[in-house]
């Protein structure tokens, strides 16, 4: 059976990934299976930087630049065919984007590509998030990051609408979030659900995955729209030092979680969503899909 390798690169407003994956059945005829061969996080937290100056800083372009190096020793070593890498929320917004993007392909070889908020919902829908879910339902696509909020809602397998808006994780921790931004959410949901019954919700990024591990949930098993309500009046109060030690956190999550959960459960009360699967993909998964689909156009 042949083993093909392809890298991710996901760069986002709170932490950078790696994801290298193996692909096998990719000759004629056979089953095709994507298997995650190495996964790396990098948490270098670009939002700080982009969201209230708008360029990032020396040091953190160098924690960027580092990462950058690492990540191509690690492709390297696994003998990766294909690599694609892509920014989103944060480097959308930072004025030397395009000086930063040189000096990473002048020290690593990697090409960063800054992906709008709608570019980033299609490629992790490519990952046909919702296959093993019923078809019978529509779902509510929420991706929640550190700088914006992609929402989708999805009916018999075709995304009927879509908005990605200003409102992340990193935003709310440096009140950056007005409340015409929120009304501008709310009304959208509302008025993009309202003739949508039986509603259920797909949520995406590392805050949800965390809630979902907290709560000892599958990714099977659907979250209840009431258990987000309470796990996020039982973080809010915390301490920092509380949430690490209580719940198990690494410091960069143990932040950004309280805003998520937030967000979830107002996207999902104002949607009347009562439950939310989280497939626990992301970005990087869909890159490698891409990939792999290019790989396949290549070899006809």
């Amino acid at each position: 059976m042949k083993e093909l390798r392809f890298a991710a690169i996901d760069i986002g407003s709170n932490a950078a990934r790696l994801l290298i994956s193996s692909v096998t059945g990719v000759e004629e005829g056979e089953e095709v299976y994507f298997k995650k061969a190495a996964l790396v996080r990098s948490p270098l937290r670009l939002g700080f930087d982009a969201f209230i100056n708008h360029e990032l800083s020396v040091g953190r372009i160098d924690m960027l630049l580092h990462s950058m190096i690492a990540y191509k020793h690690l492709i390297a070593a696994y003998g990766v065919i294909a690599v694609r890498a892509c920014a989103t929320s944060a480097m959308r917004e930072v004025s030397n984007s395009q000086d930063i993007i040189r000096r990473v392909k002048n020290f690593s070889g990697i090409d960063i590509e800054i992906i709008s908020g709608h570019q980033e919902a299609q490629m992790v829908y490519d990952t046909q998030i919702g296959k093993h879910l019923p078809q019978d339902r529509p779902y509510l696509y929420i991706d929640v990051g550190g700088g914006s909020t992609e929402i989708s809602i999805i009916n018999k397998g075709l995304v009927i609408a879509s908005q990605s808006f200003k409102i992340g994780t990193i935003r709310l921790l440096h009140n950056l979030v007005q409340d015409r931004l929120w009304e501008e959410m709310e009304s959208w949901v509302k008025r993009n659900t309202t003739n949508h019954y039986n509603l259920a919700g797909i949520g995406l990024g590392g805050n949800i995955s965390k809630i979902l591990k907290i709560l000892k949930r599958s990714k099977h098993t659907p979250l209840l729209a009431y258990e987000i309500n309470r796990l996020y009046n039982e973080l809010e109060p915390l301490s920092l030092e509380q949430r690490i030690r209580l719940y198990d956190m690494k410091t960069d999550r143990a932040d950004v979680i309280v805003p998520a959960a937030k967000i979830f459960k107002n996207v999902m009360s104002w949607a009347n969503c009562q439950e939310v699967f989280v497939p626990k993909v992301g970005l990087a998964d869909g890159i490698i899909r891409q990939l792999y689909k290019e790989y396949q156009k290549k070899s006809k």
